[in-house]
């Protein structure tokens, strides 16, 4: 099938790492990885983060463009060249899709959406434009995914239980590294003057201004109560609020700061370390966590419901109340002094990777997308010019 795919949050091609980058390009790895044809339909953003009401308009009229170029390139071809099906990852208000359901209705293909999201405190606000268009968007797909369980009541609702929302856990390539775990502790222990014999803690995170700092501020609170200092954390990640979170850390206790890095070197981090920390503030299901136990490196991080799809508490990690920074820093303390508890969930961690990988996720992703197809051309018959 041929696919035409949109992530108007952020594309898979942007420069900036993070975790809707990562999944955007997991999401057109595994369609192909099932066999279909995928091609990026635009790298238009329509991210507005500030609620900028001139802004979201000046992106709509853009992207109402950018709709015209691209059908007009579909028409000049023949029906078969054309796209099979539409496929948008992550709307919600601040990132509306303006493209994806002209395009679909034009074509008659069907429009999936995954990752939808409704806010409905944010009609009538500043994302109001944004609002409304997502909306509009999750109203008209043929089908919906929903990563994280959270998103799934107010999607209904707006759908009014016509269950065409499936549900599904994030999945990740499996990252491999060609060194040993003592290789790789060795390396980064030379490089950054680590002992490799205490405990290592990672963290994978950008430095926003955003609940990303404020989950940052919590793990340097939760670290600095740690009874054992005998530890060091390994931060992987940069951006605009470094400077105020580094100070932080640092007075925690041994902090070593890598900035932005490769994917590649974020498998080798996690396959050295000994336990993620996150305390995972109003986030989703945190592409980071997802990552770290498919190296199979147990996780510390706050209770949120589509964490839980890959943390499995007291298996594979803990997970204590969301923004409870006391019952952080125990859980922290409480694995860092029972070694055999920790090699147990070492085990268990790379015994789930099988359950999060790319293969089962391009079977089931397949699926979706085929009965999207079928369902569409049963009840709206295929154009044939």
């Amino acid at each position: 099938m041929r696919i035409a795919f949109y992530a108007p949050m952020k594309p898979p091609t942007h420069p900036v790492p993070s975790g809707d980058r990562r999944m955007a390009g997991l999401l057109v790895r595994a369609l192909r990885h099932a066999g279909h044809d995928v091609s990026l339909a635009s790298p238009l953003r329509s991210y507005d983060r500030t609620g900028d009401a001139q802004r979201q308009a000046r992106i709509r009229r853009i992207a109402a463009r950018v709709t015209q170029r691209y059908l007009s390139r579909c028409m000049a071809r023949h029906r078969r060249d054309r796209p099979d099906l539409w496929f948008t990852y992550h709307v919600y208000h601040k990132a509306p899709d303006w493209i994806g359901p002209t395009v679909a209705e034009r074509l008659s293909i069907p429009y999936v959406v995954a990752d939808p999201i409704i806010a409905p405190s944010q009609a009538g606000g500043p994302w109001a434009l944004g609002h409304d268009a997502s909306a509009d968007a999750i109203a008209r797909a043929d089908r919906l995914i929903a990563f994280d369980p959270i998103d799934i009541p107010a999607v209904d609702r707006l759908r009014k239980g016509d269950r065409s929302i499936t549900p599904m856990p994030p999945f990740l390539d499996t990252p491999r590294t060609r060194s040993s775990k003592r290789a790789l502790r060795a390396a980064l222990a030379a490089a950054h003057d680590l002992d490799p014999d205490i405990p290592w803690l990672a963290t994978v995170a950008m430095m926003r201004c955003d609940v990303k700092r404020d989950s940052y501020r919590l793990l340097a609170s939760a670290l600095s109560q740690l009874r054992s200092k005998n530890w060091a954390l390994l931060i992987a990640g940069d951006g605009p609020v470094r400077d105020e979170i580094e100070p932080l850390l640092h007075a925690a206790g041994r902090v070593v700061f890598l900035g932005r890095v490769a994917d590649a070197a974020i498998a080798d981090l996690y396959h050295a370390a000994d336990l993620a920390v996150w305390p995972a503030l109003k986030e989703g299901y945190a592409m980071a966590l997802v990552e770290a136990q498919a190296c199979g490196l147990p996780v510390v991080a706050g209770y949120r419901p589509g964490i839980a799809q890959v943390v499995e508490d007291g298996q594979t990690g803990l997970l204590t109340p969301e923004g409870d920074g006391g019952a952080f820093t125990a859980a922290i303390d409480g694995l860092l002094s029972d070694p055999p508890a920790l090699a147990a969930m070492t085990g268990r961690a790379r015994a789930r990777a099988a359950r999060l990988g790319l293969d089962r996720a391009a079977q089931r992703l397949d699926t979706i997308v085929r009965d999207a197809r079928a369902a569409h051309t049963k009840y709206r018959p295929e154009r044939t010019a």
